[in-house]
């Protein structure tokens, strides 16, 4: 059995995109990331100086949100 990593409650951009895909297999690179930031379309972040940092409650809403609603076909518009 391989062990769980241990997710700090905030994190680096770095350590969110890994986060992201280890969590959800959702795969945005840190530059993705950063552009996501500009344009106000990522996950909420916090400031540490010039060093964004990513809660995981934010992460794991934006996952949510990025992926939709469960289907079972490609027709359905979502899963009441």
């Amino acid at each position: 059995m391989v062990p769980t990593m241990s997710w700090p409650d905030r994190m680096r951009r770095r350590q969110a995109s890994e986060y992201l895909a280890a969590q959800h297999g959702v795969s945005l690179s840190p530059a993705t990331l950063a552009k996501l930031a500009i344009t106000g379309a990522g996950p909420a972040f916090r400031r540490d100086g010039r060093f964004p940092l990513y809660e995981r409650q934010h992460l794991d809403a934006f996952a949510v949100q990025r992926l939709g609603p469960l289907r079972r076909t490609t027709r359905d518009q979502h899963i009441a």
